[in-house]
Protein backbone atom coordinates (compact mmCIF):
# COMPACT_ATOMS: atom_id res chain seq x y z
CA UNK A 1 0.00 0.00 0.00
CA UNK A 2 1.58 3.50 -1.09
CA UNK A 3 1.10 6.31 1.20
CA UNK A 4 2.64 9.96 0.97
CA UNK A 5 3.48 12.53 3.34
CA UNK A 6 5.34 15.68 3.34
CA UNK A 7 9.16 15.55 4.80
CA UNK A 8 8.86 17.73 8.12
CA UNK A 9 11.01 20.41 7.96
CA UNK A 10 10.60 21.57 4.23
CA UNK A 11 10.06 24.47 3.33
CA UNK A 12 6.58 25.10 3.16
CA UNK A 13 7.47 26.24 -1.09
CA UNK A 14 9.70 23.15 -1.48
CA UNK A 15 7.05 20.90 -1.42
CA UNK A 16 9.30 17.59 -1.29
CA UNK A 17 7.18 14.38 -1.04
CA UNK A 18 8.38 11.00 -0.35
CA UNK A 19 6.57 7.54 -0.91
CA UNK A 20 6.82 4.52 0.85
CA UNK A 21 5.35 1.17 1.04
CA UNK A 22 4.20 -0.04 4.37
CA UNK A 23 4.14 -3.70 4.83
CA UNK A 24 3.61 -5.81 7.69
CA UNK A 25 6.83 -6.86 9.44
CA UNK A 26 9.54 -5.68 11.43
CA UNK A 27 11.51 -2.46 10.59
CA UNK A 28 15.12 -3.86 10.57
CA UNK A 29 16.56 -0.08 11.48
CA UNK A 30 14.29 0.27 14.70
CA UNK A 31 13.24 -3.48 15.25
CA UNK A 32 9.88 -2.34 15.92
CA UNK A 33 6.17 -4.21 14.64
CA UNK A 34 5.11 -1.99 11.32
CA UNK A 35 1.65 -2.32 11.07
CA UNK A 36 0.14 -1.27 7.46
CA UNK A 37 -2.86 1.53 7.73
CA UNK A 38 -5.72 0.61 6.01
CA UNK A 39 -6.84 2.43 2.67
CA UNK A 40 -9.97 3.82 3.23
CA UNK A 41 -11.29 3.42 -0.92
CA UNK A 42 -10.13 0.09 -1.05
CA UNK A 43 -12.52 -2.51 -1.83
CA UNK A 44 -11.64 -4.42 0.99
CA UNK A 45 -11.51 -1.66 3.70
CA UNK A 46 -15.09 -0.25 2.11
CA UNK A 47 -16.77 -3.72 2.33
CA UNK A 48 -15.39 -3.68 6.05
CA UNK A 49 -16.33 -0.64 6.74
CA UNK A 50 -20.11 -1.89 5.42
CA UNK A 51 -19.96 -4.38 7.36
CA UNK A 52 -19.04 -2.72 10.68
CA UNK A 53 -22.12 -0.27 9.48
CA UNK A 54 -24.64 -3.70 9.26
CA UNK A 55 -23.09 -5.10 12.81
CA UNK A 56 -23.68 -2.00 15.07
CA UNK A 57 -26.99 -1.71 14.14
CA UNK A 58 -28.10 -5.35 13.89
CA UNK A 59 -25.64 -7.10 15.99
CA UNK A 60 -26.14 -10.99 15.76
CA UNK A 61 -27.45 -12.73 18.92
CA UNK A 62 -24.85 -13.23 21.73
CA UNK A 63 -22.35 -11.67 19.85
CA UNK A 64 -20.51 -8.08 19.34
CA UNK A 65 -17.59 -6.62 17.28
CA UNK A 66 -15.74 -3.87 16.30
CA UNK A 67 -12.26 -2.73 15.32
CA UNK A 68 -9.90 -2.59 18.40
CA UNK A 69 -8.56 0.69 17.76
CA UNK A 70 -8.12 3.05 14.27
CA UNK A 71 -7.14 -0.32 12.67
CA UNK A 72 -10.20 -1.33 10.46
CA UNK A 73 -8.46 -4.74 9.97
CA UNK A 74 -7.90 -5.70 13.37
CA UNK A 75 -11.24 -6.72 15.47
CA UNK A 76 -11.99 -7.77 18.91
CA UNK A 77 -15.38 -9.95 19.54
CA UNK A 78 -17.27 -11.16 22.09
CA UNK A 79 -19.11 -13.80 22.44
CA UNK A 80 -21.63 -14.89 25.24
CA UNK A 81 -22.40 -19.14 26.07
CA UNK A 82 -25.62 -19.89 24.53
CA UNK A 83 -28.55 -20.26 27.31
CA UNK A 84 -29.26 -24.06 27.28
CA UNK A 85 -25.27 -24.75 26.75
CA UNK A 86 -22.52 -25.88 28.62
CA UNK A 87 -20.77 -22.64 27.55
CA UNK A 88 -24.05 -20.61 29.34
CA UNK A 89 -23.45 -17.60 31.31
CA UNK A 90 -19.50 -17.71 29.52
CA UNK A 91 -18.34 -14.44 28.01
CA UNK A 92 -15.84 -15.49 25.23
CA UNK A 93 -13.65 -13.06 23.89
CA UNK A 94 -12.50 -13.25 20.54
CA UNK A 95 -9.69 -12.03 17.61
CA UNK A 96 -10.84 -11.04 14.13
CA UNK A 97 -7.99 -10.62 11.68
CA UNK A 98 -9.32 -9.22 8.02
CA UNK A 99 -6.67 -10.05 5.19
CA UNK A 100 -5.99 -7.16 2.67
CA UNK A 101 -7.55 -9.35 0.15
CA UNK A 102 -11.51 -9.66 1.76
CA UNK A 103 -13.52 -10.78 1.33
CA UNK A 104 -12.17 -12.83 -1.70
CA UNK A 105 -10.44 -14.33 1.50
CA UNK A 106 -11.44 -15.35 4.74
CA UNK A 107 -10.92 -13.48 8.21
CA UNK A 108 -8.71 -15.47 10.42
CA UNK A 109 -10.81 -15.70 13.90
CA UNK A 110 -9.12 -16.98 17.11
CA UNK A 111 -10.63 -17.36 20.81
CA UNK A 112 -8.56 -15.59 23.30
CA UNK A 113 -10.66 -17.29 26.47
CA UNK A 114 -9.64 -20.50 27.12
CA UNK A 115 -12.46 -22.85 26.63
CA UNK A 116 -13.38 -26.64 26.11
CA UNK A 117 -14.11 -27.57 23.00
CA UNK A 118 -13.58 -30.33 20.38
CA UNK A 119 -13.82 -27.81 17.44
CA UNK A 120 -11.47 -24.73 19.19
CA UNK A 121 -7.93 -25.77 20.45
CA UNK A 122 -5.30 -24.52 23.17
CA UNK A 123 -4.39 -21.77 20.98
CA UNK A 124 -8.19 -20.67 20.10
CA UNK A 125 -7.48 -21.62 16.90
CA UNK A 126 -11.53 -22.96 15.29
CA UNK A 127 -12.37 -25.67 13.11
CA UNK A 128 -14.63 -24.55 10.54
CA UNK A 129 -15.30 -24.89 7.23
CA UNK A 130 -16.19 -21.56 6.26
CA UNK A 131 -13.22 -20.12 7.80
CA UNK A 132 -11.17 -22.24 5.50
CA UNK A 133 -12.05 -24.51 2.38
CA UNK A 134 -16.02 -23.49 2.62
CA UNK A 135 -15.49 -19.78 2.40
CA UNK A 136 -17.43 -17.53 0.01
CA UNK A 137 -17.04 -13.75 -0.62
CA UNK A 138 -20.59 -13.72 0.19
CA UNK A 139 -20.46 -14.51 3.58
CA UNK A 140 -19.71 -11.68 6.15
CA UNK A 141 -18.73 -11.59 9.63
CA UNK A 142 -21.79 -11.20 11.24
CA UNK A 143 -22.36 -14.87 9.11
CA UNK A 144 -19.41 -15.98 10.69
CA UNK A 145 -19.94 -14.80 14.26
CA UNK A 146 -23.01 -16.53 14.16
CA UNK A 147 -21.86 -19.64 12.64
CA UNK A 148 -19.18 -19.75 15.55
CA UNK A 149 -22.01 -19.39 18.39
CA UNK A 150 -23.24 -22.45 17.03
CA UNK A 151 -20.31 -24.65 17.67
CA UNK A 152 -21.14 -23.93 21.15
CA UNK A 153 -24.62 -25.92 20.99
CA UNK A 154 -23.38 -28.04 17.65
CA UNK A 155 -19.82 -29.60 17.87
CA UNK A 156 -18.65 -31.35 15.37
CA UNK A 157 -16.58 -34.11 17.16
CA UNK A 158 -16.35 -35.38 13.45
CA UNK A 159 -14.26 -33.07 12.50
CA UNK A 160 -12.09 -31.93 15.92
CA UNK A 161 -9.22 -30.49 16.44
CA UNK A 162 -8.95 -32.23 19.81
CA UNK A 163 -9.45 -35.16 19.37
CA UNK A 164 -9.66 -36.59 23.30
CA UNK A 165 -12.43 -34.14 23.59
CA UNK A 166 -14.18 -35.64 20.60
CA UNK A 167 -14.04 -38.80 21.79
CA UNK A 168 -15.31 -37.55 25.33
CA UNK A 169 -18.26 -35.89 23.80
CA UNK A 170 -19.15 -38.63 21.75
CA UNK A 171 -18.76 -41.32 24.53
CA UNK A 172 -18.97 -39.44 28.06
CA UNK A 173 -21.20 -36.39 26.77
CA UNK A 174 -22.17 -36.27 30.64
CA UNK A 175 -18.50 -35.55 31.79
CA UNK A 176 -17.86 -33.19 28.73
CA UNK A 177 -20.51 -30.86 29.49
CA UNK A 178 -19.14 -31.18 33.18
CA UNK A 179 -15.97 -30.21 32.37
CA UNK A 180 -16.93 -27.75 29.74
CA UNK A 181 -18.90 -25.40 32.33
CA UNK A 182 -16.04 -25.73 34.84
CA UNK A 183 -13.82 -24.60 32.25
CA UNK A 184 -16.62 -21.96 31.51
CA UNK A 185 -16.97 -20.95 35.07
CA UNK A 186 -12.96 -20.50 35.69
CA UNK A 187 -12.05 -19.01 32.42
CA UNK A 188 -15.17 -17.20 30.98
CA UNK A 189 -17.22 -15.57 33.91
Amino acid sequence: MNTSSNRRGASSRSNITTTTTATAGTSSSTGKQITPKFNPTSSSAKRIQKELAEISLDPPCNCSAGPKGDNLYEWASTITGPAGSPYDGGVFFLDITFPQDYPFKPPKVVYRTRIYHCNINSSGQICLDILKDNWSPALTISKVLLSICSLLTDANPHDPLVGSIAHQYLHSREEHDKVAKEWTKRYAS
